[in-house]
Parts: C-alpha cells; structure tokens; sequence
C-alpha cells in the first residue's frame, strides 16, 4: 500500500518495535494527526477470546468521561409518556411504527438508536437494517430500556458501545486530536477498564493480547497490552 507524505512523516515519529506506555502513545497519535480536519483517535484492541462462542461475547457500552467531540444524532423508538421524556431529554427523533416505516424506506440519519422495551416487536423487522450498522438497540448496551431519558442523555454525553469483531478486535473512537493528551487518557482508560471487567469467565490466557491507537489518517501506536487500564489486571 502507498501512504501518503504526511503518513510517511508521521509514521517517522513511531517505533513500530516499541510498546508504549498509554500516554505516550496518544501524544504521538496526536502529533501524527497532520489532516486539515480534527481527526478522530481510535483504539484497537485484540482480545484473547473467540467470538464464535456465545460465553467468550465482550459486548457493553461506556460513557467517555470527556465524550467523542462528535454531534451524536440519537433516534428513540417508544410512544406516549416515554416518547414525550425522550424528546425532553434531546433526542432527535422519536417515534414508534411510523419510525420503523421511515427506516425501512431508506432513512438512516441517526448514529444511535435507543428504544422502550415494548417497542422491541417493531424494532425487530429492522434486524437486518440496523444489525450490519452496529445500530440495533440492545438491552446489554443500555438502548433497550423503560429509562428512555437516561439513555438518551447518555448517547448526547458521549456514551460508546464496544463490541467484537470477527477478528477479536474491538475498534472504538475515543475522542479527537484537539481533545489532548489528557483528556483522551481518561477516555483511552475508561474504555479499557470497562473491556477489562466485561473479561468472560471462560476466557484463558492472556486477555488483552494488543492494542493500539491511530489517528483517522495516521500510523497506528503500539501499546503496552500489560499496562492498560486505570488499575485493572489486564492479564
């Protein structure tokens, strides 16, 4: 693959040999983010787990203490009091079968989607809609509840879900490049202590087996898999 200049010069900045330490890390994705827009940081991490199995699942959301920079649209699926507390708590659409109606004609203008419980055999048809897209609400990820407001708030505050891939990989934003090396730690941490203890009973050996952090157009920095989290064994 041929990079670009910029990565070329940013990737000079990195020892691909060298495990960082997590604030370093994010200090050197944030020196390599050089594009004319406020880049996104992500994280990378490899899990020691195989998604195949039902019982080795690492699925959950988390709030970023510093949220993700990003203007999140939020759509709620629900009716009567609980829709009228969701459009009270700044959710920017709501609606019940006619919403369903809308998203199975094409509309997608949303980045998360929460719903009441009882709105669940609507929300359902759109399995394959909003399944592929990461958008499903899920009672694990807390966009499947009776407190439709808390959620709501919680998506605007800069809540994530994490979950794996078919790699084992788990791939999340944890803010953008202008955030700082400070506030993007104690966003990097509060996601690695949540994947931490979501670690499935029946996962063995090492747990965090890498991880590592990039900016949207930027090489990735390789970090410390045993020093990761804010206290957490990563073991």
């Amino acid at each position: 693959m041929k990079h670009g200049k910029k990565y070329v010069d940013g990737a000079k900045l990195v020892d691909r040999s060298n495990l960082y330490d997590s604030a370093e890390a994010l200090e050197l994705a944030i020196k390599t983010a050089t594009a004319k827009f406020d880049e996104t940081i992500e994280v990378h991490v490899r899990l020691g787990v195989d998604s195949r199995h039902a019982d080795q699942q690492v699925r959950g959301a988390v709030v970023l203490p510093n949220g993700t920079g990003k203007d999140v649209r939020v759509a709620v699926f629900a009716k009567g009091d609980l829709a009228k507390a969701a459009e009270e708590a700044g959710a920017d659409v709501v609606g019940d079968a006619d919403l369903v109606t809308k998203i199975q004609g094409g509309w997608m203008d949303f980045d998360v989607a929460i719903a009441s419980p009882d709105m669940m055999g609507f929300v359902g048809r759109l399995g394959k809609v909003l399944g592929p897209r990461g958008l499903m609400p899920s009672p694990k990820a807390g966009t499947v509840t009776m407190d439709v407001a808390k959620a709501v708030a919680e998506a605007k505050a800069g809540k994530i879900e994490y979950r794996l891939d078919k790699s084992n990989i788990i791939h999340c934003p944890i803010g953008k490049a202008s955030f700082g090396a400070e506030k993007l730690l104690e966003n990097f941490n509060a996601l690695l202590d949540a994947v931490i203890k979501a670690k499935p009973a029946a996962a063995k050996g090492q747990y965090i087996k890498s991880c590592a952090v990039a900016s949207t157009m930027g090489p990735g920095v390789r970090i410390n898999p045993s020093k990761v989290g804010t206290g957490v064994e990563a073991e």
